[in-house]
């Protein structure tokens, strides 16, 4: 029978461990407030950094309190973007579980009188067990192995981690890869795709979408739904049409709003994806590259703004969109709104 993949891992870890440690000096004692537990051969993150670099020393795996171990710039993943929902398949695992059973890589820190560690591999987990510790666990542990890492390693471990993470956007890998390739490779995209066993041509399209400015970025819902093949045409369009996307972008930023304001959903990322890589057939290169629309739950358009000027401002009610007439006094506030704020307002 073959061996799961998880099993060769751990037999390669186990028979190298011996020779790997032989020479590397004695861990330092570890801080009273830090509860050991035994070692063990099976962390995942170790066994893949094991195989990823070859430079790891697993030392013994330890209870951390997570208000004292601070995250990693070089992740890719945001932070900041975590929250109950998105986490919460792994809180209730944590709960059902008794906590935390895959270990997180962190490595020491120096200098910081808040922290003693960061991760480098198991953000969702650090979250999740702070969330927990303010929701009614005050007593669950972040669990982790410690890890001798300089930052390209540590880059390269926590990319093997993110490379199996559904959760981890396209773009956040995009702009965490433009980042390493500054710091870490001297901008030299083959030595990079050599170290990270990559593809060249990948590499090469996913730093392309590193490059879409955030006035684009903001037309989206959310930064998640950018995806890769789509993103690379984007980036391309941008390199030609950068003032006819970059106009239908704040358009669209300004839709989302109203949108929201009003209680509908956001476009679609397809939809946002369709008009930025239309802009170029309105032949405008100004702001006004795509007219403000006022659209009702369905997507239909109720109003639209088809031109403005020092005379006054046209504009189009559509028929057939079974809207009643107070909804076309709001879509005409609305409007106005939307001009006021980008200093266009009829007024002036």
């Amino acid at each position: 029978m073959a061996r799961k993949q998880s099993d060769y891992l751990a037999a390669l870890l186990a028979e190298d461990e011996a020779t790997a440690n032989k020479d590397a000096p004695p861990a330092p004692p570890e801080r009273p407030v830090e509860r050991a537990r035994g070692t063990t051969l099976l962390g995942r993150e170790s066994a893949l950094a094991r195989v990823a670099s070859g430079e790891v020393r697993q030392v013994t795996q330890l209870l951390l309190d997570p208000a004292r171990v601070r995250i990693w710039p070089g992740n890719a993943r945001s932070y900041a973007h975590l929250s109950e929902e998105n986490c919460r398949e792994l809180i209730d695992s944590l709960i059902a579980e008794g906590g935390q059973k895959v270990p997180a890589v962190v490595r020491r820190i120096e200098g910081d009188p808040d922290h003693d560690y960061e991760v480098i591999a198991g953000t969702r987990r650090h979250w999740s067990v702070r969330w927990l510790r303010a929701n009614s666990y005050p007593d669950m542990q972040f669990v982790a192995q410690v890890a001798n890492l300089d930052d390209e390693a540590a880059f390269r471990l926590a990319d093997i981690e993110n490379r199996a993470r559904k959760d981890v956007s396209d773009l956040e890998r995009a702009r965490n890869y433009a980042e390493a390739l500054r710091t870490h490779y001297g901008n030299h995209q083959t030595r990079m795709a050599e170290r990270l066993k990559l593809s060249k041509g990948w590499l090469s399209k996913m730093l392309k979408v590193a490059s879409i400015p955030d006035a684009v970025i903001a037309a989206f819902a959310s930064p998640a739904d950018i995806q890769l093949k789509p993103a690379y045409a984007l980036a391309q369009l941008l390199d030609t049409h950068r003032a006819q996307v970059t106009g239908v972008a704040k358009l669209l930023v300004d839709e989302q709003a109203d949108r929201h304001a009003r209680g509908l959903l956001p476009y679609a990322a397809a939809e946002v994806m369709r008009r930025l890589m239309d802009a170029p057939s309105h032949g405008i290169v100004t702001e006004q590259v795509e007219r403000y629309r006022y659209t009702n739950s369905y997507g239909r358009t109720i109003l639209s703004l088809q031109s403005e000027n020092r005379q006054g401002v046209t504009i189009r009610l559509h028929a057939g969109t079974g809207a009643d007439a107070q909804t076309v006094v709001d879509a005409v506030r609305h409007l106005l709104d939307h001009l006021e704020r980008n200093g266009r307002g009829i007024h002036q």
